[in-house]
């Protein structure tokens, strides 16, 4: 399962490198705001370390979008997997977006309203976590979206009175890229079925009536141990009959998060999300140079100094 923080992450419509750069943000101006040499030292110290780990963080997701190959559903090895497919909903009851409308595999939104001093304050933000289907031609499988880092095309945004709305989506028939754990599980998989004979027996015993009813050949009001036998066999032939069905209905194929690996979906084309992360990666790299340089600079000046 995914990592709590990256649920959280998720639920309020933040990615790890969003959150990283938004504190970079407001660590400086912090920063410009003091405009003395004391805060700017351990404001640049720590601006620097974020843009690190973020270059790291997105070499990481370079790295691991070229070096897997893309698997087929239907061959597809468990563990973590590259697949590309087509998006499409669950069932016949669609997942609709609830700011927009629109039709759709996932959403994420924010809304905003503007103050009485004339700025913008976030009220709702939410992301959905209905899982959808990816189609590559050879299978299908579910696609669970809790806890994935999400980058799609499809950003719409629009204002409407003292109220602005930034919408995400990912829409049926979108070619989709996914990188994430694959799993396969059978209907029939972790039968037991002593167990659940003796859970549908103890389900008769609570309805004492019946059982007698139904077993209380005699009519004398118990059940001796032949009648007893012939309730544990009816109880044993229902639960066979109910394996025999679950045994004869296909595999299914699952891609969720897990603690240790990344979890990435996206309409871009692997390409172009590996060179997006690339930029990203190249930037978060000028900023760490950038920052110590201003570091080393704000040191040789005097501790008095501003800015």
């Amino acid at each position: 399962m995914p990592l709590p923080w990256r649920i959280w992450l998720g639920r309020w419509g933040l990615t790890p490198h969003g959150l990283l750069v938004s504190a970079q943000l407001l660590l400086l101006m912090l920063g410009w705001k003091a405009s003395q040499r004391e805060v700017w030292l351990p404001v640049l110290a720590v601006v620097a370390a974020l843009a690190l780990l973020a270059w790291v963080m997105a070499w990481r997701r370079r790295h691991a979008i070229e070096g897997t190959p893309t698997s087929r559903i239907a061959t597809a090895a468990q563990g973590l997997v590259e697949l590309r497919g087509v998006g499409r909903p669950l069932d016949i009851n669609p997942l609709h977006s609830p700011v927009s409308g629109m039709l759709c595999l996932w959403y994420q939104y924010q809304v905003e309203r503007r103050t009485s001093d004339n700025k913008w304050e976030t009220v709702e933000q939410d992301r959905s976590h209905t899982s959808f289907v990816l189609d590559d031609g050879s299978g299908t499988c579910l696609v669970d979206p809790e806890g994935a880092e999400v980058v799609t095309r499809h950003c719409k945004r629009w204002s409407q009175g003292d109220y602005r709305y930034v919408e995400w989506t990912l829409r049926p028939d979108d070619r989709l890229y996914v990188l994430g754990q694959f799993l396969t599980r059978h209907p029939a998989q972790g039968l037991d079925a002593r167990a659940e004979v003796g859970a549908l027996l103890a389900e008769w015993k609570r309805d004492a009536a019946g059982l007698l009813r139904r077993f209380d050949l005699n009519r004398d009001g118990q059940l001796d141990d032949r009648e007893w036998e012939l309730a544990r066999r009816l109880a044993q032939g229902q639960v066979e009959q109910r394996h025999r069905e679950l045994r004869q209905q296909p595999e299914l194929h699952l891609v969720q998060g897990s603690a240790d690996s990344l979890y990435l979906i996206s309409n871009h084309e692997p390409q172009r999300l590996a060179a997006r992360y690339l930029w990203i990666g190249l930037a978060q790299l000028l900023v760490f140079f950038l920052a110590v340089g201003w570091a080393a600079w704000w040191w040789r000046q005097p501790m008095a100094m501003a800015f």
